[in-house]
């Protein structure tokens, strides 16, 4: 059973209208998501800029602030961060991050709503005070309100990885399921079910993970959904995904690896004709249908290396993979515009890993 969080409507504050036409008016639609996974959430919870430039305010700049990113990336309509760090019963910490999100009363710049999904699970996400894994939604509050259906966790994790947004279809924008996702760091640790018993590595749970993922996805387009994932997958696709080399060594991260390639992007028609969104090794396997997803950035920039995550023990751009993605359902092939990543020191801020992007382009017909 899935856990619906979207709030009731009449808990909606509404988004004073900027523009003189609504969402379902519009014959184009553009839908600008971002993700990043942020390592930690308190140091993004710093008041905007902004707030420094009032009568008697303080001049100093804050490290970060989830506003400001907000507006010096043009206001998106869905950010997705991974990795927000919040112990499940710190209700100041969430609502600090509601905060820091909104618009202030009198202001014309977009509001935004957000919406966590934090661990419960009493035996794999115990470490380091329970401030462990956990992601976040951030929706510009004009798209919550007008296409928004319900947000929701998956009842196969507990952990704290997984936030759903569903939405109605609306003007020329299609049913729209797009996933917040930390996928799990396939490792040698224990895994433990829910009577505590080990039953593998966490290596075994991220293959079982990619497989109850892409059964939600496939369900899902079966019931009419366009696919979003965004977030942090924990696999370099290729080696020209890593730099200076990918990661091959214990060999299970290339099994990891091939399987998520088999599950999400290849198809009977891309295993078989070669396609560039699929990478998957072949080795004279029988073809297995799989969701046959698109890579929006490796789709539309084929030849070119960029990478999400860079860390902090290494001078910035000495080592890089890109294990951070958006991939979307065939159906948005046509629909996609741009894609990319945020790649400077900068953008990266306290955490590390780099913010990512895909737009999507909607014309009625």
């Amino acid at each position: 059973m899935t856990a619906s969080i979207s709030p009731p409507p009449s808990k909606r504050r509404k988004l004073v209208q900027t523009s003189g036409e609504s969402v379902a008016d519009l014959s184009t639609y553009r839908l600008r998501i971002f993700s990043h996974n942020v390592n930690g959430i308190s140091p993004y919870l710093q008041p905007s800029i902004a707030s420094f430039f009032k009568p008697n305010g303080n001049n100093e700049v804050p490290k970060a602030s989830l506003r400001d990113f907000l507006r010096r990336q043009d206001w998106p309509t869905v950010l997705c961060l991974q990795e927000v760090k919040i112990h499940p019963e710190d209700r100041a910490t969430i609502r600090a991050v509601e905060k820091a999100v909104s618009a202030p009363s009198d202001s014309v710049e977009p509001d935004y709503v957000s919406h966590v999904c934090l661990p419960s699970d009493a035996h794999n996400a115990r470490g380091f005070g329970r401030k462990i894994y956990g992601v976040a939604c951030i929706i510009r509050r004009d798209f919550f309100e007008s296409h928004v259906e319900k947000l929701r966790l998956v009842d196969w994790d507990q952990e704290g990885r997984f936030l759903v947004v569903e939405t109605k279809a609306l003007g020329p924008v299609p049913r729209l399921a797009i996933f917040c996702v930390y996928a799990v760091n396939g490792t040698d640790f224990p895994y433990k079910d829910s009577t505590g018993r080990v039953t593998g590595t966490r290596h075994d749970r991220k293959l079982i993970v990619h497989e109850l993922l892409a059964a939600e996805c496939r369900a899902l387009e079966h019931g009419g959904f366009s696919i979003v994932i965004a977030g942090d997958i924990n696999i370099a696709r290729s080696a020209f995904d890593g730099f200076p080399r990918l990661r091959t060594s214990p060999e299970q991260h290339s099994i990891n690896r091939v399987d998520f390639e088999k599950k999400f992007f290849a198809s009977t028609e891309n295993l078989s004709l070669g396609d560039e969104d699929s990478t998957a090794d072949q080795k004279g396997e029988p073809p297995t249908p799989g969701l046959g997803m698109i890579d929006s950035f490796r789709h539309l920039h084929p030849d070119k290396r960029g990478y999400t995550y860079y860390p902090r023990t290494k001078v910035f751009g000495a080592s890089a993979d890109r294990v951070d993605m958006i991939v979307v359902s065939r159906s948005l092939k046509d629909c996609l515009r741009a894609a990319g990543m945020l790649e400077t020191a900068a953008e990266r801020g306290p955490s590390d890993h780099v913010p990512l992007y895909v737009e999507l382009e909607f014309r009625e017909a």
